[in-house]
């Protein structure tokens, strides 16, 4: 890599205020976003409706941010809105022409307080992000946080579900090189990484009272996809030239939602193009009906002073039936997320050789106090 490669390099991780200020920015707006589709989520709203209220806000609140800089900025929407309810995994946003509608005591209800195995599920989920948050900081291993959110999962007696990965982010890339593994097995593998200061997470957590092993039912449900920068192919078909055409031209590196294409000849057009591997399809998976499934997913900077998580959700009223013994755990929870300086003050030079000036900042979890969260 050259000097200048390098340069453009640090200029674009955490060592720059400006890339902080557009983390924290778009965290903003992603957070409010969050809130808005959560006031949605009502007994008999049209999925579809919700997904695009969300979609429409980003795209809103971004498109106002950085009109008036000389050099362009790309922004919008990085991921479609996706309402996954029940025992759907992940990746449902429906089409225009689809009726799915909330019912009550779907898992995706919010305001009201939850018991039993749906109380479980989803306080496993919340813990575990907890754990995560603690264990993705420098020094520690990916295979670390993917053996303590199982041990997680275990103590609310979940799974942790098969094949989601958590990736490090850069400009432009949602799945970087250095991945967090939710369940380690033979089908799927990755390589041992370490986290290092002034590097950015998503972390992505779905825990499931049933097997962790979510099924593809029919292709026809998947919606949202992402251009395979690397593969070219020449299509056959006139509808799926324009439709990748039209696709290279407004989500050229992002995923999106079929949705926002022209939904006749998309089906068509979509269905060429992944079989040539042009996009890479984000399916929609189940769990066995019966089975509750809790999705949770958050952004983190690794700062020079701990980790700063910057996207994250109220957490509604929970009675699980289990709560958190294990020391382990209980030692994971209690550990801070920032460090600094003691006395509060300037930073003064030790007196004596390798005297630590730094402390962590108590910011323990307690663990029966977040079970009924």
């Amino acid at each position: 890599m050259s000097s200048d490669d390098e340069r453009e390099e640090r200029e674009l991780d955490l060592t720059s205020s400006e890339v902080v200020t557009k983390y924290k920015s778009a965290a903003e707006i992603v957070n409010k976003a969050l809130q808005l589709v959560i006031s949605e989520c009502k007994p008999k709203a049209k999925i579809v409706d919700i997904c695009e209220k969300g979609d429409s806000f980003i795209r809103e609140q971004t498109g106002n941010m950085y009109k008036n800089v000389k050099k362009k900025i790309e922004r919008g929407v990085a991921f479609p809105t996706c309402v996954s309810v029940n025992n759907t995994v992940c990746h449902y946003s429906p089409l225009a022409s689809d009726e799915s509608c909330l019912e009550e005591g779907d898992i995706v209800k919010i305001q009201a307080q939850l018991r039993g195995r749906a109380a479980d599920v989803i306080a496993a989920a919340n813990t575990a992000a907890e754990v995560a948050l603690r264990l993705v900081r420098p020094g520690k291993k990916n295979k670390d946080v993917t053996e303590a959110i199982q041990k997680v999962a275990a103590a609310y007696d979940c799974k942790i579900v098969e094949g989601v990965l958590s990736h490090q982010l850069k400009q432009f890339v949602i799945d970087g090189n250095k991945v967090i593994l939710s369940v380690a097995n033979s089908d799927t593998r990755v390589d041992d990484a370490e986290f290092e200061e002034n590097e950015v997470y998503a972390v992505d957590i779905v825990t499931s009272t049933g097997e962790g092993k979510p099924k593809l039912l029919d292709e026809k449900n998947t919606t949202i996809y992402k251009r395979a920068v690397d593969k070219n192919y020449h299509l056959k078909m006139k509808s799926s030239r324009f439709i990748f055409s039209e696709i290279n031209q407004k989500f050229p590196i992002m995923p999106f939602s079929a949705r926002a294409l022209e939904e006749k000849r998309a089906r068509l057009g979509l269905l060429e193009c992944v079989n040539h591997d042009l996009l890479q399809p984000y399916p929609v998976l189940h769990e066995k009906p019966g089975d509750y499934v809790a999705h949770t997913k958050f952004t983190v900077l690794l700062m020079p002073n701990g980790s700063d998580r910057i996207t994250s959700h109220s957490l509604q009223e929970l009675q699980p039936t289990k709560t958190i013994d294990d020391p382990e755990i209980k030692a994971w929870l209690a550990l801070g997320t920032k460090t600094k300086k003691k006395g509060g003050g300037k930073r003064k030079k030790a007196k004596k050789s390798g005297e630590n000036t730094e402390t962590t900042e108590a910011e323990p979890m307690d663990a029966t106090a977040n079970a009924q969260e």
